[in-house]
């Protein structure tokens, strides 16, 4: 059964395998490149859930995913203490912004934004490496993090933690891209700053929605526990997986994230 407008009845434990299983996918997507919300927001659509419900049911249920994916990144994260430190407040700033904004703005307005977004990542990622070194934020043959570089980094997190809060499909992707202008070569580490960012953006959005009353508890549960499974297998083998790969991987995400989002 379908979920109505007002009533949110009990199904059955078969009609419910799908949204376990697109958890599972979302949670390995999201701890490897991001944009997991492409396969668990439309699955929470699909099922009937309303939008504004589902979107707030998908963050609280991708959340803990991206938490479990930053334990298995937890042996790279010591090396990054000082950038963390960095980004957690805009982090944490946005995500509430964010959240607060989709209660007051048409969802119309950024659905038309949102593609685009997630386009100019895909292709800063593509190319960061010429960019940084355009920019003299790095030089090509050596993983470091200038003034510059640094500055970018706090405003751009501003900018992609309020849309995390908002909406989410892609900041992932969003934040690999602005640590590869910031200087960053190696995939893993990225990987690591950004599993832990985004439990905090979406953490942040998660009190705000709880607060709202807006998410469906037992189907956030269940999705979340196949995210948690999804994103710390997704992030095991993602460490075992040649880089050159694993970025081709992610701009292939990105292409596709876009490009679902431009038909919506």
């Amino acid at each position: 059964m379908l979920w109505g407008h007002n009533a949110f009845p009990m199904e059955s434990v078969i009609s419910l395998v799908p949204l376990f299983i697109a958890g599972c996918i979302a949670g390995a997507i999201n701890s490897v490149a991001g944009g997991g919300t492409l396969i668990s927001f439309p699955a929470l659509i699909a099922f009937g859930i309303p939008p504004v419900p589902a979107n707030a049911t998908n963050t609280a249920a991708i959340c803990p995913g991206a938490l479990s994916g930053a334990l298995a990144y937890r042996h790279d994260l010591p090396k990054q203490g000082g950038l963390l430190a960095l980004l957690l407040l805009p982090s944490a700033l946005g995500g509430l912004l964010g959240a607060w904004v989709l209660a007051i703005t048409p969802n119309w307005l950024f659905a038309r934004i949102v593609p685009f977004l997630v386009l100019f990542a895909t292709v800063l990622f593509g190319f960061r490496d010429r960019l940084a070194v355009r920019l003299n934020f790095s030089r090509q043959d050596q993983e470091s993090t200038s003034l510059g570089g640094r500055i970018w980094g706090f405003c751009f997190q501003l900018f992609v933690a309020a849309y995390g809060g908002y909406f989410g499909a892609g900041i992932g992707i969003l934040m690999l891209a602005s640590l590869g202008v910031m200087g960053f070569r190696d995939i893993h580490r990225m990987n690591a700053i950004k599993t832990v960012l985004s439990s905090i953006i979406n953490g942040v959005a998660l009190l705000y929605f709880i607060a709202k009353g807006l998410i469906v508890w037992h189907i956030a549960i269940l999705m979340a526990a196949g995210a948690i499974l999804g994103g710390y297998a997704g992030a095991r083998l993602a460490k075992r997986v040649d880089q050159k790969y694993l970025r081709i991987f992610i701009v292939a995400v990105g292409l596709v994230v876009s490009f679902w989002l431009f038909l919506r």
